[in-house]
């Protein structure tokens, strides 16, 4: 089955399997997030990105596979409803960028700034902080070589727009400025995008859009 990260709440997993890298997609909770199970074809180690909701949904999705850590995107609360009990039953240690650290239910073991790396066994993933949707969104960037640019935003970039922003224009020229800079001025068009909620997108079909994004200011 080809990949096209098109889930639904309460319905299976989408599987995306790179060489060195497999990516699941499950849709989970009341606001139909997305959380991402990543696994290093290597060693089998897992990292889980979100643990929005339905946490028995997720551990089965881990199944008595090793999940090393846990990465929230940001401190939003339907990020991050089944962390402490995913953490608790995998052992998992949890990631986060400082400034969004204490509003979660657990401390946070592994603090990442712009520009650092996380390790799923074999394979890395850069961490590109997004200020604007909340003070320390991150977004996670893994650079499969052939496999393509495959980035995981959280809920700082969307098919069709930014993050919200409560209508702050301080806050929005800071995440747009941002997602610019730090993404689109960077990466190729083909870089795909797995969001904290929806479907999928690439930059390509998102660039031409910058423009109205930044006139309307939303």
């Amino acid at each position: 089955m080809t990949y096209t990260g098109d889930v639904q709440v309460g319905g299976p997993a989408d599987v995306r399997e790179l060489p060195a890298l497999t990516i699941c997609k499950l849709a989970v909770g009341p606001f139909d997030n997305n959380a991402y199970l990543l696994r290093c074809t290597a060693t089998g180690e897992g990292l889980l990105i979100d643990a929005a909701a339905e946490a028995d949904r997720l551990l089965a999705l881990i199944a008595d596979q090793a999940v090393r850590s846990i990465a929230t995107t940001h401190q939003h609360g339907d990020h991050w409803q089944a962390l402490e009990q995913v953490a608790k039953v995998t052992g998992a240690e949890v990631i986060a960028h400082p400034l969004d650290a204490p509003a979660l239910p657990v401390p946070v073991a592994h603090p990442v700034e712009h520009g650092d790396t996380i390790s799923v066994g074999e394979v890395s993933l850069e961490v590109i902080h997004l200020r604007g949707h909340t003070p320390g969104s991150i977004a996670l960037l893994y650079d499969g070589g052939p496999a393509g640019l495959h980035l995981f935003t959280g809920d700082s970039l969307f098919p069709g727009g930014v993050g919200n922003t409560q209508k702050d224009a301080e806050r929005f020229t800071q995440l747009y400025t941002d997602v610019v800079e730090r993404i689109f001025d960077r990466l190729p068009d083909e870089t795909w995008v797995y969001p904290g909620h929806g479907k999928d997108t690439t930059l390509g079909a998102e660039r031409p859009a910058l423009p109205e994004w930044k006139a309307r200011g939303w």
